[in-house]
């Protein structure tokens, strides 16, 4: 029995992203990610560093491109409710939280009143001079998402700026960053190709639950 080909899923992983940077900058692939080794004064560290400094650019160049806030990673008016404290903690895997515009808060002010940010792990409102909220407040979020669970483009783009970064700091080739400089470029614009695609943009600004059908001449020529 015949085993069957590789198909292009197995080369959306962090392992098949790390082969492809060392292979962008002349290294040979590796087989695992490497494993942790405790040395005697108890401290974890990778028994490989390089692929450890690679890995981490990877996952650098993952919070660096989920951090403009794509399609995929932003949601809108997310209702949150604070805790028995009234606080409203902000989790880990959320790189971005903002009040969203437009709002009647629970003063009846609109939100040009509020002005929050992070603090000690929770929202705090920089007008008021507190972290303590009285009701439900609708916030915009932007996600921090695991590398496998994003869409194909932005994997390339992460790994091409990764290559890039690999080769800035391992490499002493201005010709082989320029070279790598061009793909990123290249995935970066195919990244807001998806973008304009999926993310259904309207310069009317028109918020969700909401349409709007443009005129289409088809529709005076059926008549």
């Amino acid at each position: 029995m015949t085993s069957s080909a590789p198909t292009t899923v197995d080369t959306e992983t962090e392992l098949s992203a790390v082969n492809s940077i060392l292979g962008a900058i002349g290294q040979s692939p590796v087989t695992t990610l490497g494993t942790y080794v405790v040395n005697t004064n108890n401290i974890s560290t990778y028994e490989n560093p390089e692929i450890s400094f690679v890995h981490n650019l990877l996952k650098e160049c993952n919070i660096d491109v989920q951090n403009e806030g794509w399609s995929f990673n932003r949601e809108d008016h997310v209702t949150k409710t604070p805790d028995s404290n009234g606080y409203v903690s902000v989790p880990n895997n959320v790189l971005r939280m903002d009040m969203t515009d437009g709002q009647v808060g629970s003063t009846g002010l609109n939100n040009k009143f509020n002005d929050v940010v992070k603090r000690n792990g929770r929202l705090y409102d920089k007008v008021d001079h507190t972290d303590v909220f009285s009701g439900d407040i609708t916030v915009n979020i932007v996600w921090l998402f695991e590398f496998e669970d994003l869409p194909s483009v932005f994997k390339r783009y992460i790994t091409y700026k990764a290559s890039t970064r690999a080769a800035t700091q391992l490499v002493a080739n201005p010709q082989l960053v320029q070279l790598l400089a061009h793909q990123e470029l290249q995935a970066r614009a195919a990244c807001m190709e998806y973008e304009c695609n999926q993310g259904d943009h309207s310069f009317f600004g028109l918020p969700h639950e909401s349409s709007y059908n443009s005129y289409q001449p088809f529709l005076a020529l059926r008549r």
